[in-house]
């Protein structure tokens, strides 16, 4: 089974979240995604300064099986990319949650609607 931590929120969709001190979250993909992917060879993160709606599409990942689109998991602005990921896609692959990370994001909602770790488990389970 996947590595899913307790201290993050996550989406249907396979993003996780984490907040931050300041108030900005941090997001990513979960292990379980990059593993249903492959290895991946290309990733498009959003731009820097850019206003997203909640679950709009802001990004793509491409592995050598498919092609997945990221999705906001909250409205807000794009604060920071991870810019390494440009370079070295595969980043995602060995390290999802810590070096793996995508995006920082200024919310503008609430992040009560997130799934738990108990909840994005049950989803991943079958």
């Amino acid at each position: 089974m996947s590595e899913i931590p307790e201290n993050l929120k996550y989406t249907e969709s396979h993003e996780w979240i984490a907040e931050g001190d300041d108030g900005i979250v941090t997001i990513g993909i979960t292990e379980h995604a990059q593993q249903e992917l492959g290895d991946l060879v290309y990733i498009e993160l959003p731009e820097v300064g850019k206003k997203v709606k909640h679950e709009e599409i802001c990004g793509v990942v491409e592995s050598v099986k498919a092609a997945s689109d990221i999705f906001s998991p909250l409205a807000g602005e794009i604060t920071a990319i991870n810019e390494e990921l440009i370079d070295t896609p595969e980043v995602v692959n060995t390290s999802p949650y810590q070096d793996g990370w995508l995006f920082k994001l200024k919310p503008s909602e609430s992040l009560d609607n997130l799934l738990s770790h108990d909840k994005y488990a049950e989803i991943i389970k079958d």
